[in-house]
């Protein structure tokens, strides 16, 4: 039925907008791994509740963005027979190789127990959910690509009650393109987030409920990846190649993985933890330059990008989780923070959160009732939990530098985390050292021979798009910091850490230092890196239309 709702119009008077509402039993905020095993399991246990999963992208998996590497037990328990008909793009992994890299060569290390990757599968994330999606519709989930949820809905007692998707046909000054449609109210009983690394509406649930009061900030990477076709007869199917060093210094952290995909395609790409202390680090450049070691040029040379893109990966682990449950709402997946940083692996995490979320329902749903209550300690005493708090002092070692990082990790793996002590984890937004007084590492980096030859390039290999003509999603709450004090304190790093070019200072002779923050927030690949890492928490990242953004392809 219809909602109303109050808008303004051009004389600032309220103005009535009636909204169409949807009712669900659950509703599931993101179509990743975590939110389609999820809406799976409980039509598989409950089929009798009535269940949708939206997805801000235009199709599910256009957003979605890994290395990936999964372990395939999870995976095995929701779908067993999924090994006879597997997703597209799915090689069985193959052997292993670590290694610690200079500028011109490299050591070949044994590779770390968590790493090894013996009867795992390498994968395309973004197609594995496109494969998961039909079976879900099969057991009769309602999936609807291409709605943004703008924002939460909340009852008299606060309440979480669903979510209202984002207004469509909205002009960049906020009034109404001759298409406007009014974004729908989808209510729920409950609510499930399943938004992945920063996910809009999960930031803001978390700050209402203080979620986190408990627990340390949450810690997030970048991860940016290219899938490339090679000339025939180069690859190894399976084979899996992961790096450090070279080109991080040793004070900021930063790995690269190789995994050779069948039809001479190779799956490439660089994280860089965004605790990182240089206001001038660019982790696209970092990538950049890594494709160009020895050891990966040769390997790419006469080859072509198929797709490109960039995603935050959540790392606090352990003593970063939230709370994951708040009244009418859970979280999820990534959305809860996951993901095992020593394995670089996190999908067979969310699909285990999924399921186990979904069961804790189901047995609620049997005697009549549907609520989150009960469901963080539930995850709390899973065995996702213990596997995190097993590895969690490993990725906060490496906040001290690369070596003690190495000598940490070999510790907490020889005693399997039962060290007395768990390291803290600091919000990365705080990390960053200011001009002159950061000790300006030696860069030593290499000339660039691979493409593309700037982000701009590499925008287009994402294939993103947003309609010009829409209010901005990168919200800047304060531009005068930026061309004030940001410009003398960290020589505007938002120029730096953008993997897609989105934050540009111009040249205007009008203002402080004769610069203007410029946001092209049509380049946007919807990393998030901004919303973190920004050092005077100005920028928020927001919802655009539904369907906006990347349209990435197998990655």
């Amino acid at each position: 039925m219809p909602q109303p709702d109050e808008d303004r119009s051009e004389d600032s008077r309220p103005v009535a907008i009636e909204r169409d509402a949807m009712e669900y039993d659950v509703v599931t905020v993101g179509a990743g791994p975590a939110g389609l095993a999820f809406a799976i399991r409980l039509k598989q246990l409950a089929p009798q509740l009535s269940v949708c999963v939206i997805e801000k992208g235009a199709t599910v998996g256009a957003h979605i963005l890994s290395g990936a590497v999964i372990e395939p037990g999870p995976l095995d328990a929701l779908l067993p027979g999924w090994r006879d008909a597997p997703p597209p793009v799915c090689v069985p992994a193959g052997a292993d190789e670590f290694w610690l890299l200079s500028k011109t060569g490299g050591r070949r290390l044994p590779v770390p127990p968590g790493m090894k990757n013996h009867g795992n599968f390498i994968v395309s994330l973004g197609a594995l959910c496109a494969w998961l999606a039909p079976q879900a519709e099969a057991l009769g989930v309602e999936i609807y690509p291409g709605f943004a949820a703008a924002a939460p809905l909340h009852d008299d007692s606060g309440r979480v009650v669903g979510v209202r998707i984002g207004d469509m046909g909205v002009a960049k000054d906020g009034s109404h393109k001759p298409g406007y449609t009014p974004g729908i109210d989808i209510r729920a009983r409950l609510t499930v987030l399943a938004e992945g690394a920063r996910g809009s509406l999960t930031k803001q649930l978390v700050k209402r409920f203080a979620l986190d009061a408990d627990s340390d900030p949450q810690g997030y990477s970048i991860g940016i990846k290219e899938l490339w076709q090679l000339p025939a007869g180069r690859t190894t199917p399976g084979k899996i190649v992961h790096s450090l060093g070279w080109p991080a210094d040793s004070r900021t952290y930063g790995g690269g993985f190789l995994y050779h995909l069948d039809g001479d395609r190779v799956a490439l790409g660089y994280v860089s933890g965004l605790d990182y202390h240089d206001p001038n680090y660019q982790p696209w450049e970092a990538f950049q330059q890594w494709k160009n070691h020895p050891l990966f040029a040769p390997l790419l040379e006469g080859g072509s990008i198929l797709s490109a893109g960039a995603r935050a990966i959540v790392t606090g682990g352990w003593q970063s989780l939230p709370k994951v449950e708040m009244p009418g709402a859970l979280l999820i997946g990534d959305g809860a923070g996951l993901l095992n940083v020593p394995k670089i692996k996190g999908t067979h995490q969310a699909i285990r959160s999924g399921m186990l979320a979904a069961e804790h329902l189901a047995a609620q749903a049997a005697s009549g009732s549907l609520d989150s209550a009960g469901f963080d300690a539930r995850l709390r005493a899973s065995a996702a939990m213990k596997e995190l708090r097993r590895v969690r002092n490993v990725k906060p070692g490496f906040k001290r530098g690369l070596w003690f990082g190495l000598a940490n990790a070999a510790w907490e793996t020889v005693t399997a985390g039962l060290s007395p002590w768990t390291l803290k984890v600091t919000p990365d937004w705080s990390a960053l050292d200011k001009l002159g007084a950061h000790e300006q590492p030696k860069r030593d980096y290499a000339t660039r021979t691979l493409p593309p030859r700037d982000r701009l390039q590499g925008v287009y290999y994402a294939a993103t798009a947003h309609d010009e003509d829409q209010p901005v999603h990168l919200v800047v709450h304060d531009t005068s910091i930026c061309v004030d004090r940001c410009v003398v304190e960290y020589g505007n790093p938002c120029t730096n850490f953008c993997p897609a070019g989105v934050y540009e200072m111009v040249d205007d002779a009008s203002q402080p230092h004769g610069l203007r923050l410029q946001v092209n927030s049509a380049n946007c690949v919807h990393c998030k890196t901004c919303d973190i890492k920004d050092p005077y928490e100005v920028i928020t990242w927001v919802a655009p239309e539904g369907g906006s953004g990347p349209n990435y392809q197998n990655l």
